[in-house]
């Protein structure tokens, strides 16, 4: 498992983790480790978004932990992360993670 790291070396899934409480940190490592170790992993943990991109999901007492992944090489590279109340992903959040994606797609990771 890896962290998106942005071209000024920011890991911006590793920095909102650790707004997150200790409960929910511990949560959602549990569900990545998971994930990372049997994966392909589907529905209901793992939800398929688009081309390379993967959902994980985490309960929360007030909502579902979602982050955003993709595969590169041998590689779960966690590329963004949210908490939704609602069924639908924002518009915003899922073209930000296709982003993210297409740039580890096309460049690899810098933390490799």
């Amino acid at each position: 498992m890896r962290f998106y790291k942005t071209p000024a070396g920011n890991e911006p899934v590793r920095d909102w983790l650790k707004l997150r409480t200790p409960e929910e940190k511990k949560a959602v490592g549990e569900d990545i480790k998971a994930v990372e170790f049997s994966w392909p992993v589907g529905y209901p943990q793992v939800t398929k978004l688009d081309k390379d991109l993967w959902e994980v999901r985490t309960n929360f007492p007030n909502g579902i932990c979602r982050i955003f992944f993709t595969v590169w090489k041998q590689y779960m590279v966690l590329l963004h992360g949210i908490i939704k109340k609602s069924q639908k992903i924002p518009d915003q959040d899922l073209s930000h993670a296709k982003k993210l994606k297409n740039r580890v797609m096309a460049g690899g990771i810098t933390n490799e």
